[in-house]
């Protein structure tokens, strides 16, 4: 058995080994300590009696997916050895041999990946003409390619779809991603499958095609290579099984708004920033679905934010019917709930590991159909998404063998439905009435023979016999034959009574086994039909997902915005909506913002807790949730396409790659300089905090000019340096706004109402005192405060000089200050922290030069 152990465990020396015995999964030696530390089993040994004992684990095989889910979410790869010989058959050891090999993106079962989640692979090529990328998802049968020219843009790509896994070709710099590669695992592909005759034969050959130019793809280009190193992967793994891939997708991605993975952080688009749970994210917010299928898609959408108007305002309109007729949207509502997930269910059926429970599933959503199809086609804007074929034939034929409510198991019988096939209705009839069969045999015996003692028995040694008194011999038939004598009668036996006790005692196991074949043959009829059925399951995800963007528009009172090619963005009332879904009696504070050519950047500036990064937030979820195609949450809206959204809000260091918060700023700030164009939009909340107060300003400075004078792109600047006000004196597209403060005895409220023109303070020691800081401690920053407030007059005239394009011209009577006094009288040394000393140094060197 070890030896046979060795030999499997060789051939794929990288992966876990489940090796089946009976009715456990084992794993040996190193495999056995590996797993028992990540499932927190019991890590025992077999033969313990020897100096070096070999470790064991092992997991049960009825439970075995949900163990290998933990495995592959750990990064490993796990090999799946079956016993291919029927031990009840075979003499000695029952061979053995690995049947797939599961990895975090070929799922052992797609019902064990998250029904809202994606179970992306990623293979990237090389060549002259730039990157290959193949997404492939094994659960839902999802194969896209795309090209695009630069490293930079790969990266782009890994943030949007997040792989589960990502195969590289031998010709990809992997230095340039190792940046992104997150918790994707990068596995290892045997070098030929990058060959672009081997992976265009392996697309053609996937996909049913005799060329690839069908696609709009180039024989031996980078996307085929990808593509083919993709599905040969996932086949080779699945054993040769990958029957629910039926399209490709080619997709630009130009063609659509680019959000950063700091972005989508940021903005909580699919989990919440701090808890990382996708509760209170704005996908769980926008989510109403009735289907994983239409939960898939709309977070796809989220994903691909469209820049072409006309497919926008298309997608607005859709939304719109709905909207505007609720008759209809319960309806379809209605109608979407009865629809199981047809998407895995496929995969499994192409895999061959659906049940009984799986086809039943798929009949009921197919018997939804016709009523999601007159919904949807009496609404002239949502026609166009209606299904086109409902597959009434496969329901059909599910419908006459599939019984409704049939068992887990299928080897147990009880799944085809009755009258569906005549032998298998007389085996049932057998199996569950054999008695009453045997005693209607007895009767026509004792007819036909005249003999009306005559009687029908069994035993476990001779099995069914007719026996017959000493007193009738002469009255027992040429066909009878004698199976025994006994003293006071003879036992006998017919080829009649021979065939249905064969019959009777083997009705049951043949029951079983006639309906697992009728299963069988069921199933794979039904994977005959599978691009169709996956066809069908694209157009009702697509109308799920409109379902819920116009249930969330009413619920939450959103309104259609206007989408235009302009460079204008105009939000009146605007609000945030995951904050406004999670107040439950305080009522959002909305506000205005308008942005554009000639007001291109706003300086936020207003107190902590005031609502500086809400809005900042607001207007880049407003933004996205258009380009969807979604309502969005505000009086009115126009919004002008946005290429890419950058955030740089918050701050938080990187530990892992040794950056602290100021270098995370640093790197966040570079890429949106780097790569915004005056189509972009920029939100930016708080540059330049994480140093000295002069280098920070000028950092401040610097990126809002760059912003306004070179790049010329929509964008918000919340800041505590009330210095960055002075701008708008000398740039006309800076305009400066504040968030309202009421302030009254010493306590401040936070009305959150913008308002032109820029704050006056800060309030840092109000909210300090909000906060809980102790009362001395608050006592005696205010007095500091104040100190510092009297010398800073002075100061701010000669920081500002530093940055203004000239000096504000100073009165003859302050000439005659001294600058250098006055901020040194206003200094304590015996208060002063080392950091506040060491900028005191600084400021006192610069108003001596």
């Amino acid at each position: 058995m070890f030896e046979q152990y060795r030999q499997l465990k060789e051939s794929q020396p990288d992966a876990l080994l489940f090796f089946r015995m009976g009715d456990f999964y084992e794993m040996f030696f190193e495999d056995a300590v590996v797993a028992a530390g990540i499932l927190d089993i019991t890590l025992t040994s077999r033969n313990r009696s020897d100096p070096n004992p070999i470790p064991m684990a092992g997991v049960p095989h009825h439970a075995v997916a949900g163990y290998i889910e933990r495995l592959t979410a750990a990064g490993h790869r796990v090999a799946i050895a079956e016993q291919v010989e029927d031990p009840k058959q075979t003499k000695g050891l029952v061979r053995r041999a690995i049947v797939r090999v599961v990895t975090p993106s070929v799922t052992y079962d797609p019902a064990t990946v998250e029904p809202h989640a994606r179970a992306w692979l990623l293979a990237v090529a090389h060549a002259a003409g730039g990157y290959g990328l193949a997404w492939l998802d094994v659960s839902t049968g999802d194969l896209r390619v795309a090209r695009v020219g630069q490293a930079a843009q790969v990266v782009a790509e890994i943030e949007r779809f997040e792989p589960r896994e990502i195969l590289l070709a031998p010709t990809v710099d992997r230095a340039g991603l190792a940046e992104v590669l997150g918790p994707a695992t990068v596995s290892r592909v045997f070098p030929g499958v990058w060959d672009p005759d081997a992976a265009q034969r392996v697309v053609c050959d996937v996909l049913r095609v005799a060329g690839v130019e069908g696609f709009g793809l180039q024989p031996g280009s980078p996307e085929v290579c990808a593509a083919g190193a993709a599905l040969a992967y996932a086949r080779d793994r699945l054993g040769g099984r990958l029957e629910n891939v039926h399209r490709l997708a080619v997709y630009d991605p130009h063609g659509f708004m680019v959000v950063d993975e700091t972005s989508r952080r940021n903005l909580e688009l699919t989990k919440t920033l701090i808890e990382g749970r996708r509760r209170g994210s704005l996908l769980a917010l926008v989510d109403l679905t009735a289907t994983n299928m239409g939960s898939r898609r709309l977070a796809d959408w989220l994903a691909f934010p469209m820049m072409q108007v006309d497919a926008i305002v298309a997608r607005q309109g859709a939304v719109g019917a709905l909207v505007a007729d609720p008759a209809a949207r319960e309806a379809l509502r209605d109608a979407l709930r009865g629809v199981a997930d047809i998407e895995r269910i496929m995969a499994r059926v192409a895999q061959q590991t659906a049940h009984a429970r799986d086809l039943a599933a798929l009949a009921r959503s197919l018997a939804a159909v016709p009523a999601v199809q007159q919904v949807a086609g009496e609404l002239r804007t949502v026609a166009p998404h209606a299904p086109t074929d409902a597959c009434a034939d496969v329901a059909a034929d599910l419908q006459q063998w599939l019984v409704e409510e049939p068992p887990a198991v299928l080897t147990e019988g009880g799944l085809i439905r009755g009258g569906a096939h005549p032998e298998l209705d007389e085996v049932i009839a057998l199996s569950l009435d054999g008695v009453s069969v045997i005693a209607k045999l007895e009767e026509e015996e004792r007819a036909a023979s005249g003999i009306s003692s005559l009687k029908i028995k069994r035993n476990r040694v001779f099995g069914y016999f007719i026996e017959v008194s000493t007193a009738n011999l002469h009255r027992v038939p040429d066909r009878f034959h004698r199976k025994q004598t006994l003293s006071n009668c003879e036992r006998y036996i017919t080829a009649e009574l021979k065939e249905l006790e064969e019959r009777v005692l083997g009705a049951d196991e043949r029951r079983k086994e006639l309906e697992l074949e009728l299963f069988r043959q069921l199933r794979e009829r039904v994977a005959d039909h599978a691009a169709r059925l996956l066809e069908l399951s694209q157009q009702l995800a697509g109308l799920d997902a409109l379902g819920a963007l116009s249930e969330v528009a009413v619920r939450e009172r959103w309104c259609r915005p206007e989408v235009d090619g302009s460079l204008e963005l105009e939000i009146v009332g605007g609000r945030h909506p995951m904050v406004e879904a999670a107040l439950a009696e305080d009522r959002f504070v909305p506000n205005n913002i308008s942005l554009g050519p000639e007001r291109a950047l706003i300086v936020l500036t207003g107190p902590n807790m005031s609502g500086k990064s809400t809005v900042l937030r607001q207007v880049a979820l407003i933004t996205l949730l258009a380009q969807v195609g979604s309502y969005v949450p505000a009086e009115s809206a126009r919004i002008g396409v946005c290429d890419r959204i950058f955030t740089r809000v918050g701050a938080a260091d990187d530990l892992r790659r040794g950056q602290s918060t100021f270098m995370v700023e640093m790197a966040e700030t570079s890429a949106i300089l780097h790569y915004a164009t005056e189509r972009s939009l920029v939100v930016l909340d708080e540059i330049g905090r994480g140093t000295s107060t002069y280098d920070g300003l000028a950092i401040a400075w610097a990126v809002a000019e760059d912003l306004v004078d070179r790049i010329g792109a929509r964008a918000m600047f919340a800041t505590h340096y009330h210095e960055l006000c002075e701008l708008a004196a000398t740039r006309p597209a800076v305009a400066n706004q504040s968030v309202a403060v009421a302030e009254a005895d010493g306590e401040i409220v936070f009305l959150r109402r913008l308002k032109e023109g820029g704050a006056s303070r800060s309030y840092g020691v109000q909210c300090a005192r909000l906060a809980g800081l102790p009362g001395q401690v608050v006592e005696r920053a205010t007095a500091m405060l104040t100190r510092f407030e009297k010398a800073a007059p002075q100061q701010d005239r000669q920081q500002l000089a530093l940055f203004a394009a000239e000096a504000p011209a100073q009165p003859e009577e302050e000439e005659a200050t001294d600058p250098l006094r006055e901020v040194l009288c206003a200094l304590d040394p015996d208060t002063l922290s080392p950091r506040e000393a060491h900028a005191a140094l600084y400021a006192l060197r610069d108003l001596l030069d």
